[in-house]
């Protein structure tokens, strides 16, 4: 601990990695807590969109500009892990290559290894870890499931959404859940005959909504060749630059703190649950009954029922309603 601390305040990348690789190990209590008060500095910008939409390319071409401006990038790409062989590909650096040799970019790639929400149990150790580190942009790819991948939300401080042409109707668009947790829309592959299309349905959209503070702005992009990424650059610092005007920024950091503290506490309460549960299975009672006997002897009650204490905060509304 002693050897890797020091390393890591000597801002060596190997000794980042091996930081990174004790906490997705489970080891990384101690080590978070030593670096904690370092933390707090980086821009970190999440990445998310359906498969396919190009989100490695994306990603690609931000690092390249925020290497333009002289920032230091970390990447943290998530892989979706075999619910069979519980192994990940982990190709997305495939689409990273240029920037392997640059010493100033740090990429990491994780599998998911099971955890829902398009990140990895150890996404959020990661990023604080590079931020204490010193590095100036974190950017996170998430797996790229679907329409429920929105924990990226409480980790980054800027979304970026990425949306494919062609690849459904505006019903799609419409949908809840990936929609609601954009600050800036990403319509990449810009050249594509719908682009323009799939541009008006989200104007659209967001025309029945009534947003509370920041509205989300809409880029499009080619990301094979670099064009709407200065566009898309510049909306990311306008979005920061909001955050900081406005105080927002310190609710971020908040929300991201209470999101990864409920994650640890989960974790720890559902490795305790499945312990109990393999110790002794009530074959003989019904579900209830044995869920109500194992609360019990957690101290809790389980026909106990608790308003919500933190609901989540709203960020647009439908007009008229």
């Amino acid at each position: 601990m002693d050897a890797l601390l020091r390393e890591f305040e000597e801002r060596k990348m190997r000794a980042l990695a091996r930081a990174i690789s004790w906490a997705e190990s489970g080891r990384g209590a101690e080590l978070i807590r030593q670096v904690y008060a370092r933390a707090g500095r980086a821009m970190t910008i999440g990445l998310t969109g359906p498969p396919g939409v190009g989100k490695s390319t994306l990603s690609a071409a931000i690092v390249r500009k925020a290497r333009s401006v002289g920032k230091t990038v970390g990447v943290i790409s998530v892989d979706p892990s075999s619910p069979f062989s519980h192994g990940a590909l982990l190709g997305d650096r495939i689409r990273l290559t240029e920037h392997f040799v640059d010493p100033d970019v740090f990429i990491r790639s994780m599998a998911s290894r099971g955890h829902l929400g398009g990140v990895a149990g150890a996404t959020a150790d990661a990023v604080l870890l590079m931020d204490a580190f010193g590095i100036d942009v974190v950017l996170i790819e998430t797996v790229g499931v679907g329409q429920s991948e929105i924990e990226i939300a409480e980790l980054a401080q800027t979304t970026l959404v990425a949306l494919q042409p062609g690849s459904g109707d505006s019903v799609q668009v419409l949908k809840a859940g990936i929609m609601e947790i954009a600050d800036i829309f990403v319509v990449n592959k810009a050249d594509h005959p719908m682009a323009n299309q799939m541009r008006r349905e989200i104007r659209s959209m967001m025309e029945m909504l009534h947003f509370t503070g920041w509205v989300p702005e809409l880029v499009m992009t080619q990301a094979l060749s670099g064009e709407g990424i200065d566009e898309l650059w510049a909306a990311i610092a306008a979005h920061v630059a909001y955050l900081n005007e406005t105080g927002e920024i310190e609710e971020k950091r908040r929300e991201a703190f209470i999101h990864q503290v409920k994650q640890l506490a989960l974790g720890e309460l559902q490795h305790k649950l499945d312990r109990e549960l393999e110790r002794r299975a009530d074959i003989g009672l019904d579900p209830y009954a044995a869920a109500e006997r194992v609360l019990l002897e957690f101290g809790m009650h389980g026909h106990e029922r608790y308003e919500h204490a933190r609901p989540n905060r709203a960020r647009a509304t439908v007009k008229g309603l």
